[in-house]
């Protein structure tokens, strides 16, 4: 049986997962939405109460009896590289390819369902503390009062995006900002703002859920860091050990939340305690793996390998 990769020809990430696939020898179609119509076709056909559907992407074709798993890495916006494209054109792509792999019994990693879910930041805030996770005081308002009343009330907070950095060419860094006292919040009229307790941390966590296999990987801060993304700490990112406080909300958040694969972000305090900033459904682990020299492609390429079970 097969497995469909979604992601787009640039998807280092998806590079190491498709090598270690073919080590195991399991078939595989990697296809691009973007790609159709034009680089690659589809056809779904129901007769006499059953249903065939087929995909064809680089020469390999797939029926949907001999779809294994579906992993949704980087997928273009369907039809985007179709001559004429438009946006009712991908609109019909995408009906007709998603429809058809909904139709199908094949596992997800994730879910498109799910992973626009866990998307939105105030759901997955409110799913973490449902899990039992340490999640810092946090304010998603448009009103500049009760924004400078949070402010006041815990001290030293820092402003983030809600959903990333704007597409832009060249691209737009975003980092979570440390908010100078006396900041005047006029603007939050403006758009949503999210406002979060500053947690003064010595180290960021990256922790990698695979199918309930759990890769936790920790990088010093440097002093006074608020954001780990950016900027050079002097330190690289080690192998840690996942404690049962931690590895009992993972677990619980991923099974409310629907998923088979998920990247947590947490800040570790002075105390040890790790404080959940957000979990990134799609989250990159390459860099991880890299420095780490954690198995997680193949912990990824496992889960998408296995048999499914024997339909009833």
């Amino acid at each position: 049986m097969t497995v469909l990769v979604l992601t787009s020809p640039q998807d280092i990430t998806a590079d190491l997962v498709v090598a270690e696939l073919h080590e195991r020898g399991v078939p595989l179609v990697r296809l691009d939405p973007a790609d159709l119509p034009g680089g690659a076709d589809l056809s779904a056909e129901y007769v006499h109460g059953d249903f065939h559907c087929y995909l064809s992407a680089q020469g390999r074709m797939v029926g949907s009896r001999a779809l294994r798993s579906v992993w949704v890495r980087r997928p273009g916006e369907p039809a985007a590289h179709a001559p004429g494209a438009s946006a009712w054109l991908g609109a019909e792509t995408a009906q007709a390819l998603y429809g058809m792999l909904y139709s199908t019994t094949a596992r997800w990693m994730n879910h498109p369902r799910q992973a626009a879910q866990a998307r939105y930041k105030p759901w997955q805030l409110r799913v973490a503390h449902l899990s039992g996770f340490a999640v810092p005081p946090t304010l998603i308002t448009t009103f500049p009062r009760v924004a400078a009343e949070f402010a006041a009330r815990y001290g030293r907070v820092v402003v983030k995006s809600l959903s990333g950095p704007p597409r832009a060419d060249p691209p737009v860094a975003l980092p979570t900002t440390l908010v100078e006292p006396g900041t005047d919040f006029a603007g939050v009229a403006a758009g949503p703002t999210l406002l979060q307790q500053y947690v003064a941390k010595r180290a960021d966590i990256r922790l990698t859920c695979v199918g309930g296999r759990l890769f936790a990987a920790r990088k010093a801060s440097a002093e006074g860091q608020v954001d780990g993304r950016y900027g050079d700490t002097g330190h690289a990112w080690e192998p840690a050990g996942v404690p049962d406080r931690i590895a009992r909300p993972v677990r619980e958040f991923m099974d409310l939340a629907g998923l088979a694969y998920a990247a947590f972000d947490f800040a570790e305090d002075a105390e040890g305690l790790w404080w959940f900033l957000e979990c990134n459904q799609g989250g990159q682990f390459g860099f991880v793996e890299l420095e780490t020299g954690q198995p997680i492609a193949g912990a990824v390429a496992a889960w998408l390998g296995a048999m499914p079970p024997a339909r009833p």
